[in-house]
């Protein structure tokens, strides 16, 4: 069960990864783009600077997913740090329990964001409806619960049936 959490949650990681890397690579040359045409041409990529933005809100999102990963997201945990290690687990599995109900909440009314958005027929340039682009907000919260479910799980597991300690590698064996 273990490996394959690690083998979805590695699958995710590197599919996210990707993803940021050609964001941020359009993003900086669609910027630089906008840059030369406006400095030297007079002129300049009329979506371009409303195209940016919306790949902000996608970095954003894979970023927020890719924090929730390492456990690098905003957090206050006063509590589990003075807590008996087994006690601190229960927290951390009850919090994320609530994460997830909070990420399921938030992704249903970006949905429903997105569906309204795409009733109402708001175009981003050029006929490309905006609605595609907005997409990134359930399914960023989608991705930062899913993370948060893989934790529980691995918390799960780990209370259940915690792996036994590594053997010291200083000492020499016997």
């Amino acid at each position: 069960m273990r490996k394959v959490l690690q083998h979805i949650d590695r699958s995710l990681y590197v599919i996210e990864n990707v993803c940021v890397v050609v964001i941020l690579g359009t993003m900086v040359g669609l910027a630089f783009l906008q840059v030369v045409l406006r400095n030297f041409f007079s002129t300049g990529i009329l979506w371009g600077d409303i195209f940016l933005r919306h790949l902000v809100l996608w970095v954003g999102f894979i970023g927020a997913s890719l924090a929730s990963r390492e456990n690098k997201h905003i957090n206050i945990d006063v509590l589990s740090r003075a807590l008996p290690s087994r006690w601190a687990s229960i927290v951390q599995a009850v919090i994320h329990v609530l994460t997830i109900i909070i990420t399921y909440v938030l992704m249903r009314a970006a949905w429903r964001m997105v569906m309204f958005e795409k009733e109402g027929g708001s175009e981003l340039f050029s006929g490309l409806p905006i609605w595609i682009f907005q997409l990134i907000i359930p399914i960023g919260f989608g991705l930062i619960g899913f993370r948060f479910l893989l934790h529980l799980i691995q918390i799960g597991l780990d209370l259940v049936a915690p792996l036994p300690p590594e053997p010291d590698k200083t000492e020499p064996a016997s």
